[in-house]
Protein backbone atom coordinates (compact mmCIF):
# COMPACT_ATOMS: atom_id res chain seq x y z
CA UNK A 1 0.00 0.00 0.00
CA UNK A 2 1.06 3.90 -0.99
CA UNK A 3 2.15 5.28 2.38
CA UNK A 4 0.23 8.22 3.63
CA UNK A 5 1.32 11.93 2.05
CA UNK A 6 0.18 14.63 4.33
CA UNK A 7 -0.40 17.71 2.76
CA UNK A 8 -1.34 20.54 4.75
CA UNK A 9 -2.94 23.89 3.15
CA UNK A 10 -2.57 26.78 5.43
CA UNK A 11 -5.85 29.03 5.00
CA UNK A 12 -5.99 32.73 6.20
CA UNK A 13 -8.76 36.07 6.02
CA UNK A 14 -7.82 37.76 3.02
CA UNK A 15 -5.55 35.15 1.48
CA UNK A 16 -5.44 34.58 -2.75
CA UNK A 17 -8.06 31.32 -3.05
CA UNK A 18 -6.10 30.19 -6.34
CA UNK A 19 -2.85 30.59 -4.22
CA UNK A 20 -4.40 27.19 -2.48
CA UNK A 21 -6.87 26.00 -5.09
CA UNK A 22 -4.34 25.58 -8.11
CA UNK A 23 -1.64 23.31 -5.73
CA UNK A 24 -4.41 21.66 -4.03
CA UNK A 25 -5.59 20.45 -7.72
CA UNK A 26 -1.86 18.95 -8.25
CA UNK A 27 -1.03 17.55 -5.22
CA UNK A 28 -4.23 16.03 -4.21
CA UNK A 29 -3.82 13.48 -6.55
CA UNK A 30 -0.31 12.12 -5.46
CA UNK A 31 -0.50 8.68 -4.22
CA UNK A 32 -1.33 8.70 -0.39
CA UNK A 33 -2.52 12.34 -0.68
CA UNK A 34 -4.05 12.94 2.23
CA UNK A 35 -5.10 16.70 2.49
CA UNK A 36 -5.86 18.88 5.36
CA UNK A 37 -7.13 22.91 5.19
CA UNK A 38 -5.61 24.28 8.01
CA UNK A 39 -6.48 27.86 9.83
CA UNK A 40 -6.07 29.61 12.90
CA UNK A 41 -9.58 28.35 13.67
CA UNK A 42 -11.87 25.44 12.41
CA UNK A 43 -14.62 27.03 10.27
CA UNK A 44 -15.32 29.13 7.10
CA UNK A 45 -12.01 31.19 5.82
CA UNK A 46 -12.93 34.60 3.76
CA UNK A 47 -10.81 35.03 0.88
CA UNK A 48 -8.76 38.30 -0.38
CA UNK A 49 -12.00 38.38 -2.76
CA UNK A 50 -15.05 38.75 0.11
CA UNK A 51 -17.47 37.34 -1.79
CA UNK A 52 -15.86 33.51 -1.65
CA UNK A 53 -14.95 31.44 1.95
CA UNK A 54 -12.91 28.32 1.97
CA UNK A 55 -13.79 25.65 4.66
CA UNK A 56 -11.01 24.86 7.46
CA UNK A 57 -11.50 21.43 8.82
CA UNK A 58 -8.53 21.42 11.71
CA UNK A 59 -6.70 24.68 13.58
CA UNK A 60 -3.35 24.74 13.82
CA UNK A 61 -3.55 23.82 17.50
CA UNK A 62 -4.14 20.14 16.35
CA UNK A 63 -1.58 19.82 13.32
CA UNK A 64 1.94 19.54 14.76
CA UNK A 65 3.23 17.96 11.15
CA UNK A 66 3.36 17.52 7.76
CA UNK A 67 4.89 16.02 4.71
CA UNK A 68 3.62 19.08 2.10
CA UNK A 69 3.31 22.44 3.22
CA UNK A 70 1.30 25.17 1.62
CA UNK A 71 1.33 28.50 2.36
CA UNK A 72 -0.53 30.57 0.20
CA UNK A 73 -0.05 34.45 -0.64
CA UNK A 74 -2.70 37.46 -0.42
CA UNK A 75 -2.82 39.27 2.89
CA UNK A 76 0.61 38.21 4.03
CA UNK A 77 1.19 41.10 6.12
CA UNK A 78 -1.32 40.54 8.94
CA UNK A 79 0.59 37.01 8.70
CA UNK A 80 4.03 38.27 8.80
CA UNK A 81 3.03 40.37 11.99
CA UNK A 82 0.66 36.72 13.85
CA UNK A 83 3.49 35.79 16.24
CA UNK A 84 1.00 32.38 16.56
CA UNK A 85 1.10 31.98 12.71
CA UNK A 86 4.96 32.34 12.69
CA UNK A 87 5.27 30.14 15.57
CA UNK A 88 3.23 27.29 14.16
CA UNK A 89 5.18 27.52 11.04
CA UNK A 90 8.46 27.71 12.75
CA UNK A 91 7.44 24.25 14.04
CA UNK A 92 5.38 22.67 11.34
CA UNK A 93 8.54 23.12 9.00
CA UNK A 94 10.89 20.80 10.50
CA UNK A 95 8.58 18.08 10.14
CA UNK A 96 7.82 18.61 6.13
CA UNK A 97 9.43 16.82 3.11
CA UNK A 98 8.16 20.25 1.08
CA UNK A 99 7.24 23.81 1.76
CA UNK A 100 5.76 25.52 -1.04
CA UNK A 101 4.49 28.97 -0.77
CA UNK A 102 2.70 31.02 -3.67
CA UNK A 103 2.43 34.96 -4.32
CA UNK A 104 3.17 36.29 -1.25
CA UNK A 105 3.48 33.54 0.77
CA UNK A 106 7.02 33.57 0.36
CA UNK A 107 6.85 37.02 3.04
CA UNK A 108 5.41 34.90 5.47
CA UNK A 109 8.18 32.20 5.04
CA UNK A 110 10.45 34.73 5.58
CA UNK A 111 8.93 36.57 8.40
CA UNK A 112 9.10 33.39 10.28
CA UNK A 113 12.48 32.42 9.29
CA UNK A 114 12.21 29.83 7.64
CA UNK A 115 13.16 31.51 4.05
CA UNK A 116 16.47 33.29 4.21
CA UNK A 117 19.09 34.90 2.15
CA UNK A 118 19.09 33.09 -1.29
CA UNK A 119 16.33 33.52 -4.23
CA UNK A 120 12.90 33.79 -3.72
CA UNK A 121 9.82 33.97 -6.07
CA UNK A 122 6.96 36.08 -4.91
CA UNK A 123 4.51 38.39 -6.81
CA UNK A 124 5.90 41.30 -8.92
CA UNK A 125 4.87 43.91 -6.69
CA UNK A 126 6.25 42.86 -3.53
CA UNK A 127 10.08 42.19 -4.82
CA UNK A 128 10.75 44.55 -2.59
CA UNK A 129 9.83 43.19 0.66
CA UNK A 130 11.72 40.21 -0.36
CA UNK A 131 15.06 42.43 -0.09
CA UNK A 132 13.97 43.86 3.38
CA UNK A 133 14.50 40.46 4.55
CA UNK A 134 18.15 40.13 2.60
CA UNK A 135 16.87 37.85 -0.37
CA UNK A 136 17.14 38.30 -3.63
CA UNK A 137 14.01 38.39 -5.82
CA UNK A 138 13.71 36.34 -8.95
CA UNK A 139 11.36 36.81 -11.58
CA UNK A 140 11.50 32.93 -12.50
CA UNK A 141 7.96 31.43 -12.04
CA UNK A 142 9.29 28.34 -9.41
CA UNK A 143 12.30 28.75 -7.61
CA UNK A 144 13.82 25.93 -5.06
CA UNK A 145 15.72 25.86 -2.75
CA UNK A 146 16.72 22.83 -0.69
CA UNK A 147 13.25 21.50 0.00
CA UNK A 148 11.11 25.11 -0.23
CA UNK A 149 9.71 25.89 -3.42
CA UNK A 150 8.60 29.79 -3.96
CA UNK A 151 6.35 30.62 -6.48
CA UNK A 152 5.57 33.90 -8.21
CA UNK A 153 2.22 35.13 -8.03
CA UNK A 154 -1.20 33.45 -7.85
CA UNK A 155 -1.23 31.14 -11.28
CA UNK A 156 2.81 29.86 -10.47
CA UNK A 157 1.53 28.03 -7.71
CA UNK A 158 0.26 25.03 -10.68
CA UNK A 159 3.45 25.64 -11.47
CA UNK A 160 5.19 25.02 -8.17
CA UNK A 161 3.04 22.41 -7.62
CA UNK A 162 3.69 19.88 -10.43
CA UNK A 163 7.68 21.08 -9.85
CA UNK A 164 6.97 19.63 -6.62
CA UNK A 165 5.36 16.40 -7.34
CA UNK A 166 8.09 15.69 -10.06
CA UNK A 167 10.69 15.69 -6.99
CA UNK A 168 8.62 14.09 -4.71
CA UNK A 169 6.78 11.55 -7.23
CA UNK A 170 8.86 11.11 -10.54
CA UNK A 171 7.92 13.26 -13.58
CA UNK A 172 5.48 10.99 -15.08
CA UNK A 173 3.46 11.41 -11.87
CA UNK A 174 3.72 15.17 -12.47
CA UNK A 175 2.60 15.26 -16.01
CA UNK A 176 -0.29 12.72 -15.37
CA UNK A 177 -1.44 15.17 -13.14
CA UNK A 178 -0.79 17.96 -15.94
CA UNK A 179 -2.62 15.95 -18.03
CA UNK A 180 -6.07 15.18 -15.80
CA UNK A 181 -6.69 19.17 -15.55
CA UNK A 182 -5.11 19.48 -18.78
CA UNK A 183 -2.67 22.51 -17.89
CA UNK A 184 -1.77 23.57 -21.22
CA UNK A 185 -1.68 27.34 -21.28
CA UNK A 186 -1.87 29.61 -24.02
CA UNK A 187 -2.60 32.90 -22.72
CA UNK A 188 -4.44 35.61 -25.10
CA UNK A 189 -2.21 38.34 -23.74
CA UNK A 190 1.26 38.60 -23.13
CA UNK A 191 0.27 41.22 -20.14
CA UNK A 192 1.32 38.46 -17.72
CA UNK A 193 4.23 39.99 -15.88
CA UNK A 194 5.40 43.33 -15.73
CA UNK A 195 8.70 43.03 -18.12
CA UNK A 196 5.95 42.42 -20.80
CA UNK A 197 2.87 44.73 -20.13
CA UNK A 198 2.57 47.61 -21.31
CA UNK A 199 3.59 50.55 -18.66
CA UNK A 200 0.02 51.76 -19.09
CA UNK A 201 -1.54 48.50 -17.45
CA UNK A 202 1.69 48.01 -15.28
CA UNK A 203 0.36 51.68 -13.89
CA UNK A 204 -2.89 51.15 -13.54
CA UNK A 205 -2.22 47.22 -11.66
CA UNK A 206 0.01 49.06 -9.22
CA UNK A 207 -2.70 52.00 -8.74
CA UNK A 208 -5.46 48.98 -7.94
CA UNK A 209 -2.85 47.35 -5.39
CA UNK A 210 -1.97 50.74 -3.42
CA UNK A 211 -5.76 51.47 -2.86
CA UNK A 212 -6.72 47.52 -2.28
CA UNK A 213 -3.54 47.98 0.56
CA UNK A 214 -5.07 51.45 2.11
CA UNK A 215 -6.27 51.13 5.41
Amino acid sequence: MESTRTIVVYLYPGMTALDAIGPYEILRGLPGAVVQFVARQRGPVTVDSTFLRLQADLSCDEVTRADILVVPGGNAPAQMRNPDTLAWLRCLYPTTRWTLSVCTGSLILAAAGILTGGEAATHWSARGMLRQFGITPSQARVVRRGNILTAAGVSAGIDAALTLAALDCGQETAELMQLFIEYAPQPPFTAGTPETAGPGIVARAEAFLRRDAAP
